[in-house]
């Protein structure tokens, strides 16, 4: 059991065991359960924006590179307090790395199950990711869960904690929605590894799909999502609470879907897309068209995916035959 989960155990107002003796049960040090974290500093915070904000241009900088970068921004940093705020923010360069594989020691790790894998329909791969909200006194993280051919954002919450269980209603809320896909992808982050969380895709019999370690590119569509997200809300609009963020970001993401044209769908939104789709596949099953013939099946793969351009662009999903004709 870890030291948080015991830590959980711990009822303060207990009628028979006072702290000191649930705390000695427990193998847990009173002072552990008595800390409470000291909030980052106002200067610490302008750090971070201006990291999070760079990051987004220059994904491949380093502590090392981004130390120098803060120095030109006339902010005196060393390494050391570059290195622990991008870890608390959850970033880190795009490199190779040796040992890319280590498994968390808790948590099981999935294989990654869309490589050469030909996703052309609604509801056959959702996938998931966590970002970094700023805001004046500290952040937030928001949580989408996204379809995969659509770009359709099916369901969000925003936490001040990096816990599971905004990351569990999220899920749950997409799942109650829009019924199930038959994959569903993350990376290898502690809440998408946790028992709360694939439990409940084992539960409604999801096959489990997890990003290397360090691969953005494997979960590319919503880091897009948050690219877009930021330049064209998050930063705009500067937060003051987390109320104002709550109803921004939600107004954004009502916009993403059903106002906002992606280049990628031939100019159409994701709500447009995923509707067409979802009327045409049910269960991964088409509904209107014959499985034994593949020329009108190709048709609509060419309506609802893009031009051959698009197709060539996106290998990963659009891997239609060129042999045959429409």
């Amino acid at each position: 059991m870890s030291r948080a989960t015991r830590l959980c155990l711990i009822e303060p107002k207990h009628p028979d065991l006072p702290i000191v003796k649930q705390c000695m049960l427990l193998n847990v040090a009173r002072s552990t359960f008595y800390y409470q974290p000291s909030p980052e500093s106002t200067d610490n915070i302008l750090i971070m924006r201006l990291i999070d904000e760079q990051y987004l241009r220059t994904p491949f900088y380093g502590t090392r590179k981004f130390v120098q970068w803060l120095l030109r921004q006339g902010h005196v940093v060393n390494r050391k307090r570059v290195q622990r705020l991008m870890r608390l923010m959850g970033i880190e360069a795009i490199y190779q790395k040796p040992n890319t594989s280590k498994k968390h020691p808790e948590n099981k790790i999935y294989p990654y199950l869309l490589s050469g894998l030909n996703i052309d329909r609604v509801n056959q791969v959702w996938c998931t990711d966590i970002t970094y909200i700023r805001m004046p006194k500290g952040f937030l993280y928001l949580v989408v869960v996204m379809d995969w051919v659509s770009r359709k954002a099916l369901s969000w919450r925003l936490c001040n904690t990096m816990d599971v269980d905004f990351c569990v209603e999220a899920l749950e809320e997409a799942l109650a929605r829009y019924g199930r896909p038959e994959i569903f992808n993350s990376d290898q982050g502690s809440q998408f590894t946790s028992n709360a969380f694939t439990g409940v895709l084992q539960r409604e019999g999801i096959a489990i799909s997890m990003d290397g370690k360090g691969r953005f590119m494997d979960n590319i569509f919503i880091e897009r999502l948050w690219r877009s997200l930021k330049y064209e809300e998050v930063f705009i609009k500067s937060y003051t609470t987390a109320a104002e963020a709550r109803s921004g970001i939600g107004s954004y993401i009502e916009l993403y879907n059903s106002e906002r044209m992606h280049q990628s769908l031939e100019y159409r939104t994701p709500n447009e897309v995923f509707e067409a789709s979802a009327s045409l596949w049910i269960c991964g099953q088409s509904a209107t068209l014959s499985p034994c013939s593949p020329q009108p099946l190709l048709m609509w793969r060419v309506q609802c995916l893009g031009t051959w351009r698009n197709a060539r662009l996106c290998p990963h999903i659009h891997r239609l035959n060129h042999n045959k004709k429409v």
